[in-house]
């Protein structure tokens, strides 16, 4: 009996310590990442937006909506349910793992939601993941100066942590202007949301369901435009900024990090070729509009 109760006291310990480690990869990965990106509002500036320019910025957003209705189309095509589409296209073409959450926040109520929610939030963090270690490598070989690595990188990658390891990868300048595209695309997160939560009332009116329905929003946004504004209109002293913009640094590569920790292959695997197939296909397209553009642009 004490022998027993010896060998249960150490499987308690181990599974405290794996929820521990579990909580702090989340946290990492959430909060931890967010605070990160706010504090990025303090490296740009104004002159951010005349380097890339206006038109960059709205193929950017153009995109981005492109992305998202051929996700739609792209899932009919495939068999695969119409929201799934939304969910994929919506995460590929504005941010990830974030938008995926919101989009699912107010779809309506479903058996197979939190199944497809669960697959998209690791599908998109497993091609951001490639994405992070290919997309420079295929900037080098069209040989893309830093502004057009930055709206490269910017403009394809999904997730916002593997936005900011691909960008500062290259360059300096091409991490923050490659942030600066990322929240572009991250600020349409609260329209679109917003429409697809008017659009699920209606169909919840004319079903006679009258379920309430709710989009999140990214607060984290908030900060980071705050403080951008804070930069280009107050002079902030070079030691406040420079020591924020290293903690900065810190929080996101502890937060990529911890997104690769979370990654399994073996999850995305088992969700059959299909929805694979379809979120594939919603990158691939994605890289090809912003890649047409510079190549377009530069000729």
């Amino acid at each position: 009996m004490v022998s027993d109760l010896n060998s249960a006291a150490p499987n308690r310990r181990g599974s405290k310590a794996a929820t521990s480690s579990t909580r702090g990869l989340v946290w990492a990965s959430g909060p931890c990442l967010r605070f990160g990106v706010a504090l990025l509002g303090l490296r740009l500036s104004l002159g951010d937006v005349a380097t890339l320019g206006w038109n960059a910025i709205g193929v950017g957003c153009a995109a981005a909506v492109t992305t998202m209705l051929f996700g739609v189309m792209w899932a009919r095509l495939l068999g695969c349910d119409r929201h799934l589409g939304l969910l994929t296209g919506g995460a590929v073409g504005i941010c990830g793992a974030s938008a995926a959450m919101a989009i699912s926040a107010v779809l309506p109520e479903f058996e197979a939601r939190q199944r497809q929610t669960i697959f998209t939030v690791i599908g998109v963090a497993t091609f951001s993941t490639g994405a992070m270690i290919f997309y420079p490598i295929a900037g080098d070989l069209f040989n893309f100066n830093s502004a057009d690595m930055g709206l490269f990188i910017g403009g394809t990658i999904h997730d916002v942590a593997q936005v900011v390891g691909a960008g500062y990868s290259v360059s300096t300048e091409a991490g923050d202007l490659a942030t600066f595209v990322k929240l572009v695309r991250v600020a349409m997160l609260v329209p679109i949301v917003m429409a697809i939560a008017v659009y699920c009332r209606l169909e919840d009116r004319r079903d006679g369901s009258g379920v309430s329905t709710r989009p999140t929003f990214p607060f984290f946004l908030v900060g980071f435009v705050g403080l951008f504004a804070l930069n280009n209109v107050v002079e902030i002293p070079t030691i406040v900024t420079d020591g924020l913009s290293q903690l900065a640094t810190g929080l996101l590569l502890l937060a990529v990090t911890a997104l690769g920790v979370r990654t399994s292959l073996r999850e995305v695997a088992s969700i059959g070729w299909r929805p694979i197939c379809l979120l594939a296909g919603e990158t691939v397209l994605l890289a090809v509009l912003i890649l047409g553009f510079l190549l377009l642009s530069g000729s």
